[in-house]
């Protein structure tokens, strides 16, 4: 007898980045089917508001027409407890497993937002409706479990307290892998560069504190430390303003400025760089860390965030010591082994993780299918 792979359902309103690589990795390296419903990578206020419906209808339309699943898997980008009235009523009983890329009560706002409070209830109440959660780090986890004590202390009048625990109780953290296969493929350098090669790879947004990064190279440069520069990462219509003065700023050292969208293209540029920072304000993972390493980067990243949880000590600075230990770097600078960024590395791949996630997405099947 044949036995037929459990089915599951993808959800993901905001595909793009990080987020479409995880995507991509889970229906590469899991032995599952997977059927995927997805929405660019824009707008994230509505999507938090409205995916939900706009799934949910997907879906009673998907099993109306004969498909059968054995659960779903989606973002925090997705109200569960408003996909799971929408489908109860269709007739439709659906186990979910939700992914914590991020989490609203931990993420620094740019302003004060009166209305950031509906979506951290968003992910509190998704919380309680989901039948297993998995964070991308514990750093993750910790400051969603902190926010939600802080949240529900708010009610006074009602003891809520005990859904901490609750919540808890269907938790665990999964690191998400990471397809290194571009990195590896790039020709090794027979030699590195004689003038060290910074990258900073991010999101051109300000929880990165670009503005600390260049501020730094500015200052760094003013001293006459010699360095290059290439400056990656995601950019957006409404981008900082610090990206266009720097690129003025530090056209004398800069070799390349701006987004690549070919992987392969990007792994040959950061395969040129000797140093990878984060100036992040906030991180709940540090993917592009990760993979600026895997590249042949040496790290150096905040003493702080998911990055206590990938980096010993040595590769980390205190706060306020950034352009102290960037100097130090540049000014003895020593190559970055290949054995030493694969043993970095190596622990977040799609081959060492990908039985963590299938054992995780079992749990949906037992016991638990549509009928």
């Amino acid at each position: 007898m044949v036995q037929v792979k459990p089915h599951f359902l993808l959800i993901e309103p905001y595909y793009g980045g990080s987020h479409r690589a995880f995507i991509k990795g889970l229906q590469q390296y899991l032995d599952f089917e997977f059927t995927l419903l997805s929405l660019p990578a824009r707008k994230w206020k509505m999507r938090m508001q409205l995916a939900a419906p706009w799934a949910a209808e997907k879906i009673i339309s998907l099993v109306s027409a004969g498909k059968r699943y054995n659960g779903i898997l989606c973002s925090t980008f997705i109200d569960v407890a408003v996909l799971r009235s929408q489908l109860f009523y269709a007739g439709i009983k659906l186990p979910v497993a939700i992914y914590f890329h991020e989490n609203q009560f931990n993420y620094p706002g740019q302003i004060t937002d009166p209305g950031q409070h509906q979506f951290t209830a968003i992910n509190f109440t998704s919380a309680l409706a989901g039948d297993f959660l998995a964070f991308n780090s514990h750093y993750n986890l910790d400051a969603f479990i902190s926010g939600i004590r802080k949240y529900l202390k708010k009610a006074a009048d009602m003891k809520l307290q005990h859904l901490v625990e609750t919540v808890i109780g269907k938790t665990e953290v999964l690191y998400p892998g990471i397809d290194f296969t571009a990195f590896d493929n790039v020709p090794k350098l027979p030699n590195r560069n004689k003038t060290p090669v910074i990258i900073w790879n991010h999101r051109w947004e300000h929880d990165k504190n670009p503005h600390r990064f260049f501020a730094s190279l500015v200052e760094l440069s003013g001293k006459k430390i010699p360095f290059q520069l290439i400056v990656l990462g995601q950019s957006f219509q409404n981008q900082p303003e610090i990206f266009s003065w720097a690129n003025e700023r530090l056209k004398e050292q800069i070799i390349h400025f701006g987004y690549v969208e070919n992987r392969e293209g990007y792994a040959r540029l950061l395969a040129r760089g000797d140093i990878i920072v984060s100036t992040a304000r906030h991180e709940f993972f540090g993917m592009a860390v990760l993979e600026g390493v895997r590249a042949g980067c040496r790290p150096l990243v905040p003493d702080r965030l998911a990055y206590t949880e990938l980096f010993p000590s040595r590769y980390r600075y205190r706060k306020g010591q950034f352009v102290r230990s960037l100097q130090q770097l540049l000014e003895n600078f020593t190559p970055f082994s290949n054995k030493e960024s694969h043993q970095l590395t190596e622990p977040f791949s799609w081959s060492n993780v990908a039985a963590a996630y299938e054992k995780w997405l079992k749990k949906l099947v037992k016991g638990k299918h549509l009928k």
